[in-house]
């Protein structure tokens, strides 16, 4: 018996390849996804600079910054790590730290934003549709064509509020069920009640219904919300920006060996490797290394300090010179990062107990209005027993008195100030910001970073020859020191080229070493060089078997900074200067600047301890910093500002940003937010004014859907254009 053959059909190649492919794609690596922060970048050029520098670096794929958020987000082959894109970055001269992307929320999209202004738009279409009608209807439509436009209008606006007025129906909901009344409460019971008599009273074929009058305070109430959503920025607790400049891998010692590992996996008694330029990733105490240490994020100190066997480091720490081996004392949640945290989040949740204007407002307002509604009803049910009349003058009521210009007052105000602001150069982050700027009696600043440029400048160059200058300059190139970089700076201004030094060496926590012309040439600290005692921040050369020369730095200050000090004096404000720096540099800017009160070696708990101590006296405190140190101080003060050079952390802790390099727009910023409240005190009088007049009609049944419309849409338009006396 012969077998038959049947012919196979034949594969497509893209699905036979398929599965191979597929297999293939799930064992390769995949890209390392890396965040950095950047928080000296400032426009448009910064971010060219550093997507251009990180995208010719091996193995990147791409790098886009973002400069609201500044950091960088790149996507590199698997074998690319944050410690190789750093110097990358620090090349093209820009400041650089790793996040830990796990610790950051995930960025995200506007989406409140975009759901109110989805919702003001229907609100509007519908508003527009509805109003046509309601203007045949005004002119006199009577019978069943009158029936048929209100019919038309209750298609259009039952869904268009169903959808739009969502918000405010989801917060009166909540309120509700806290027990409590809240703006949204009568604004809610007012659409409700608006659209719920309007139905009826077109059911029964009635002459008057409220359906534009409905859509209407929908559509101006949500003008409302979103401008309030726009004066605000969309920001990350400052708590979980501390979290994620937390070091997020260290090198772990076991015996010879080295791993690198999770800092979570790090537990108490562990020995960690810490190379130059790395962060701290554990409080600890150093076994061995001898290297410097920038402390300045975390106590605001200009000097790095030795680094020697036996003192204690701090997470959070840069390592400057040289490697470091260091036993954990303190990791994860009890490290002093995470200390400091739990400090931030402290203060954040003192000032969220803050109660605008609104707020105030809305105590008195929403149940005055519900009364006001109900005597009307009842009343008039009282008077005439027909269900139907009270029942549309009690919605009347309810209309007419509706918070709308209410609704407005504040955001208004708030939008065009923040505008304003915008362009001199501050950013207003929070919603009350601006009424709380107001109220400040007390400034505190910090020094280094804020009152100063946090960068040392060269103060006596001119006490040296030419050839010592040559020397100091081939020794300070070969140094990473913010002071060895400060004279190169320097150096290279006055046109001096640098000498022809050998055997260059950087001796980690001393200084630079080499050779010139067979003698021994220092540039470093005093104890190592053989220079004597120094007031100033000083670096020391020595030339052979001559006498050491101090070269002496100061703190330049930030432009703007004496101007702004001088005008918050004037404004009868008290100033305070708070530093982690020593107390000689501490004492001398405060003289400088004029201010009386200051306080030198100041810690981060001591910084919150200050403000919170101002504060329990009754002081309406303005905290401006920019560091780490700063961070729970400005989360604690009744109203913060950082500098857009800021540390993330710093500046998400802040109500306001300052956006330029300039202290000059402070004064003028307290002075507009005092014009802002002004306003706004204005506009609750206008909104109150136009109830005292409203009121009867509505109560004495005078109001049509007409008049009520009317009164509403003026008592609205005439407050925002208030508002725009701001700008």
């Amino acid at each position: 018996m012969t077998a038959t053959l049947r012919p196979s059909p034949s594969a497509c190649p893209a699905c036979a390849a398929a599965p191979a492919a597929e297999a293939l794609a799930l064992q390769a690596p995949k890209d390392a996804t890396i965040t950095l922060s950047l928080p000296t970048i400032h426009c448009a050029a910064c971010m060219s600079a550093v997507e251009r520098a990180l995208n010719a670096a091996p193995g990147v794929r791409t790098a886009r910054v973002n400069l609201t958020q500044k950091r960088v987000s790149i996507a590199a082959a698997p074998d690319v790590t944050a410690e190789a894109l750093i110097p990358v970055v620090e090349a093209a001269g820009y400041e650089a730290h790793e996040l830990d992307a796990t610790a950051l929320a995930a960025t995200q999209t506007d989406r409140a934003g975009r759901d109110l202004l989805m919702r003001l738009a229907v609100a509007g279409f519908a508003a527009m549709n509805v109003m046509l009608l309601s203007i045949a209807v005004w002119s006199g439509a009577e019978g069943a064509t009158r029936d048929l436009f209100h019919w038309i209008s209750a298609a259009i606006v039952l869904p268009a509020v169903a959808f739009s007025a969502q918000p405010f129906f989801r917060n009166a909901w909540t309120a509700l069920r806290a027990a409590r009344l809240n703006m949204d409460v009568p604004i809610s019971l007012a659409i409700l009640l608006a659209v719920g008599t309007s139905l009826w009273e077109t059911s029964l074929s009635g002459e008057h219904a409220y359906f534009d009058a409905a859509i209407a305070l929908t559509f101006f109430l949500l003008t409302g919300r979103y401008l309030d959503h726009r004066t605000r920025a969309i920001a990350r607790s400052a708590a979980e920006e501390l979290a994620a400049l937390e070091v997020p891998r260290a090198w772990r010692l076991s015996g010879d060996t080295e791993a690198q590992v999770p800092v979570a996996d790090l537990a108490v008694g562990d020995l960690v490797r810490v190379r130059p330029g790395g962060r701290m990733p554990v409080d600890g105490v150093i076994e061995d290394g001898v290297s410097e240490l920038d402390r300045s994020l975390l106590t605001g100190e200009t000097l790095p300090v030795q680094a020697l066997p036996g003192r204690v480091v701090s997470a959070g720490e840069v390592n400057l010179t040289g490697p470091l081996t260091v036993r954990a004392t303190a990791v994860g949640r009890d490290s002093s990062l995470a200390r400091m945290a739990e400090l931030v989040a402290v203060a954040e949740s003192g000032r969220s107990r803050y109660t605008s204007l609104a707020d105030r407002a809305a105590k008195l307002y929403a149940p005055g209005v519900h009364i006001l509604s109900a005597l009307a009803f009842a009343g008039w049910y009282l008077y005439t027993g027909d269900l139907r009349i009270a029942l549309n003058i009690a919605a009347a009521v309810l209309i007419i008195t509706c918070p709308c210009a209410l609704g407005l007052a504040v955001p208004a105000v708030t939008t065009a100030a923040s505008g304003r602001l915008f362009r001199q150069g501050l950013l207003i982050k929070n919603a009350t910001a601006l009424e709380r700027l107001a109220e400040v009696d007390t400034v505190v600043f910090d020094k280094t970073g804020t009152l100063t440029a946090g960068v040392p400048v060269l103060t006596n160059i001119d006490d040296f020859t030419r050839c010592d200058l040559e020397i100091a300059l081939a020794l300070a190139e070969a140094s990473a020191h913010p002071l060895s970089r400060a004279l190169t700076q320097a150096a290279r201004n006055a046109g001096i080229a640098p000498a022809d030094v050998t055997g260059l060496t950087e001796v980690p926590g001393h200084g630079t070493e080499g050779l010139w012309r067979g003698r021994r040439v220092r540039l470093g600290r005093a104890d190592w060089v053989g220079g004597g005692a120094s007031e100033d921040t000083a670096a020391w050369l020595s030339i052979g078997d001559g006498a050491a020369q101090a070269f002496t730095f100061t703190d330049r200050l930030r432009d703007g900074a004496e101007e702004t000090v001088a005008a918050f004096l004037a404004q009868g404000k008290r100033v305070i200067l708070l530093s982690g720096d020593a107390p000689r540099p501490v004492e001398r800017l405060a003289q400088r600047l004029g201010i009386d009160a200051w306080m030198a070696e100041a810690r981060p708990e001591d910084k919150a301890a200050r403000v919170a101590a101002l504060t329990q006296d009754g002081a309406r405190v303005l905290m401006v910093g920019d560091g780490l140190n700063d961070t729970a101080a400005l989360a604690g003060a009744h109203v913060s500002i950082s500098p857009a050079s800021a540390l993330d952390a710093a500046r998400v802790a802040s109500d306001i940003v300052l956006l330029g390099n300039t202290l000059a727009p402070l004064p003028e910023a307290a002075r507009t937010a005092q014009k802002a409240v002004g306003r706004i005190r204005e506009n609750f009088a206008i909104a109150s004014w136009y109830n005292v007049i409203a009121v009867p009609l509505a109560v004495a049944g005078l109001c049509s859907p007409l008049i009520a419309a009317l009164a509403m849409s003026a008592s609205s338009i005439t407050v925002s254009l208030n508002a725009l006396r701001v700008r």
